[in-house]
């Protein structure tokens, strides 16, 4: 039973490690937020400008072009309908860039758990052997408690960068967020200034 818990922590350390190296690409600044597409945004004044602005967002498929798109495409409808209407696809990008960490949010839970659920079937081992061989040498006691608690500290050791990756992942999507919505914020305000003008 202790091994079957050893091989829990095991696989659940490698599914941790997999999310966080996959969500470290995958979060990436210049992957979410191409530098020539906020080049492409920003020099963006008037509607001349769009098609450029959307030949860009199509050649570096990103979320932050994925809503300049719906946001350019939109341009003919009223600035509050188009604004609802990225703030939706929005919601869904943000969707997508927190992929993946629910499963390190539940590692943080479960991998201390498992560790202390072998520290309890060694114990539960360890005491039962004592009991059979009717030992009360204290130095063989102390080995086996010595071994049994590895389980708890390898339960720890998963769940505390586990822990720290899931926070820095979560903050970055947020910040992320915030500035695709103050790029796509620029790009509406330009783009209806520039119409009210005329």
């Amino acid at each position: 039973m202790e091994e079957f818990v050893y091989v829990l922590l095991l696989v659940t350390s490698l599914i941790g490690l997999t999310f966080i190296i996959e969500r470290a690409w995958a979060l990436r600044w210049r992957k979410v937020m191409p530098h020539d597409i906020e080049a492409a945004a920003q020099s963006c004044r008037n509607p001349e400008d769009v098609p450029m602005l959307r030949r860009v967002c199509e050649q570096h498929p990103a979320p932050l072009g994925r809503l300049l798109l719906v946001a350019s495409e939109r341009l003919d409808l009223p600035k509050s309908e188009i604004v609802e209407i990225v703030q939706t696809r929005a919601r869904h990008e943000i969707v997508r860039l927190e992929r993946g960490l629910i499963v390190l949010e539940v590692i943080v839970g479960i991998a201390p758990l498992l560790g202390l659920t072998g520290t309890i079937v060694g114990m539960m081992s360890v005491f039962h052997g004592l009991g059979q061989a009717d030992l009360s040498n204290a130095v063989k006691l102390a080995e086996g408690i010595a071994l049994i608690l590895r389980a708890t500290l390898a339960g720890l050791l998963i769940a505390i960068p586990s822990l720290i990756f899931w926070s820095y992942f979560t903050k970055k999507v947020e910040v992320l967020a915030a500035e695709m919505e103050t790029l796509c914020d620029d790009f509406l305000r330009r783009q209806f200034r520039e119409t009210a003008q005329k």
